[in-house]
């Protein structure tokens, strides 16, 4: 089954519409690169889909520990390269809704590697990832 349908709108600009449901998302070619910057860039999005990934693998995780983590915030850094062009590193940095003891810190930071997306992405590109509690 088909997941998507991307279509090119001109002035490095695309729409993709997910196809079961009817969700959009707009894409344009970063300020670096020849773009407006109005909107994520494909890398924006793949930067993004990491920590995405990451926050939904550990929901499961403590839905399944009875912990409630809504609210959990990831912060996104991606780094670039020039020659290629290409992402060369993506830094997460989680934090949490509520103090968490050092065990689940920890359980919460393997299970975020364990993520598909961070299982997808080229070993090349380095994922730093960092676990933050309220205090």
């Amino acid at each position: 089954m088909t997941t998507s349908k991307v279509t090119y709108q001109g002035d490095l600009r695309t729409t993709a519409i997910h196809l079961q449901s009817n969700n959009e998302i707009i894409t344009d070619a970063p300020t670096d690169n020849q773009g407006k910057g109005k909107a994520f860039s494909p890398t924006d999005l793949l930067a993004t889909s990491l920590a995405s990934c990451m926050l939904t693998i550990i929901g499961i995780k403590a839905r399944d520990m009875e912990i409630d983590i809504t609210g959990t915030t990831a912060e996104v850094t991606k780094v670039m390269t020039a020659d290629p062009r290409r992402v060369s590193e993506i830094h997460v940095a989680i934090t949490f809704n509520r103090q968490l003891d050092e065990k689940t810190q920890k359980i919460f930071y393997n299970t975020a590697l364990t993520c598909p997306v961070a299982k997808s992405i080229h070993p090349d590109i380095m994922q730093k990832v960092t676990i933050y509690s309220k205090n």
